[in-house]
């Protein structure tokens, strides 16, 4: 990147991430990908139980870009107003329904939605053109949004077709949960030192910088990867993964900003890393990544590659191993129930699809055994 300018914009917002990081110990993961959705303008979900810190990243962000932002708890009753702001009584008077939007999510420039698949019938359409469009349209009023990122939340992923619909609007999903043991001491440590008021002001960047680098995005140069790209979705797509024509158009921003934040404008294989991020279920994602990672590896260039392109997401044998040991534990315990019985097949029709992608032969045959006993066993026991 020859620009001086561009050089310090990216910088700056590194500076920014690089904080959060520090901030909240384990989640370098979830922090680039919101870096990354910032800089592509592109929204992104956060799965995960209460207590992972995904609202307390959102609003460090927000506190560190220097612009509007909106956070709001969506409950099965939240109602239009709560989110864009009541119409004005002065205007009303007059006759003409306009929204006072003052301090709502229209004049955000990052917008946090809580619990984000609580929405109800109520707000749904006009989340979808607001999350899609970015333009708020109600009445005869259709305005124009300055939000650069959306970022959602829930503990649970949608199940009626509605909710899909909200879901698929977040291009990026990624899942927050509890950092390793082996983290805790730091997650403390980290904790006790964000409670200090007293703690030096970090660096901060502007809501007017982040678009300067949302254009940057747009000159990055993806030819180089252009047919790796096509082969990466279309094997995406036969392993089962919905990957539209729209879906697929979109990502190409996320790469590019993948490039942009690694100092380049020149998109690297390393780059499709995002991808790895575009699951619609829990099943899929060991599947999409070690399909990604597959690509990523091939990747022989020298030019810096964006840190989370060289992380290893393949499944862990040893892992899958112990967790069949002790599915066959609970089989064969005594006064098993119906739903016990149903949940210990779900999971280990997951673990056998996560097998497949374990790369070492030798590896992938000792995990196989004992789930292929396992298997036996259970149809023994329904016949």
């Amino acid at each position: 990147m020859s620009n001086a300018n561009e050089q310090v914009l990216v910088g700056k917002l590194n500076d920014v991430l690089g904080h959060i990081k520090e901030t909240f110990v384990g989640k370098n993961e979830i922090i680039d990908l919101m870096g990354i959705c910032l800089v592509g303008r592109e929204n992104l979900f956060m799965l995960g139980p209460p207590g992972t810190a995904k609202s307390a990243m959102v609003r460090e962000l927000a506190r560190l870009l220097k612009g509007n932002s909106f956070e709001y708890l969506l409950t099965r009753f939240t109602e239009p107003n709560e989110l864009f702001g009541p119409f004005d009584i002065r205007k009303l008077r007059e006759g003409d329904l306009v929204t006072n939007t003052e301090g709502m999510l229209p004049e955000a420039t990052l917008v946090f939605l809580d619990e984000l698949l609580n929405a109800n019938s109520a707000i749904l359409n006009a989340l979808l053109t607001v999350l899609n469009e970015r333009i708020f349209r109600r009445g005869r009023e259709t305005k124009k949004l300055p939000a650069l990122m959306f970022v959602g939340a829930s503990n649970h992923l949608p199940e009626d077709e509605a909710l899909q619909a909200l879901f698929d609007r977040f291009l990026i999903r990624v899942y927050c949960g509890n950092v390793a043991p082996d983290k805790l001491t730091h997650v403390l440590d980290a904790g006790w030192k964000l409670e200090n008021k007293n703690r030096p002001e970090p660096a901060t960047i502007e809501a007017e910088e982040i678009m300067e680098l949302q254009k940057i995005v747009m000159e990055v140069d993806l030819s180089d990867i252009r047919n790796e790209y096509l082969d990466l979705v279309i094997k995406l797509r036969n392993a089962g993964v919905k990957v539209s024509d729209r879906r697929a158009v979109k990502l190409q921003r996320l790469m590019a900003a993948s490039a942009v934040l690694s100092g380049r404008k020149k998109a690297l294989i390393s780059d499709m890393w995002v991808l790895r991020y575009i699951w619609d279920t829990d099943e899929q994602r060991e599947i999409i990544g070690a399909i990604v990672d597959a690509i990523v590896k091939k990747d022989e260039s020298e030019e810096q590659k964006h840190p989370q392109a060289i992380r290893n997401t393949a499944p862990d044998p040893d892992r899958i191993f112990k967790e069949v040991q002790t599915l066959t534990e609970k089989w064969n315990a005594p006064e098993l129930s119906l739903s016990e019985k149903a949940i210990i097949k779900d999971r280990l029709r997951y673990l056998n699809g996560r097998c497949e992608w374990i790369k070492d032969d030798e590896q992938r045959k000792f995990v196989q055994k004992p789930i292929d006993v396992l298997w036996k066993n259970i149809l023994k026991t329904k016949a």
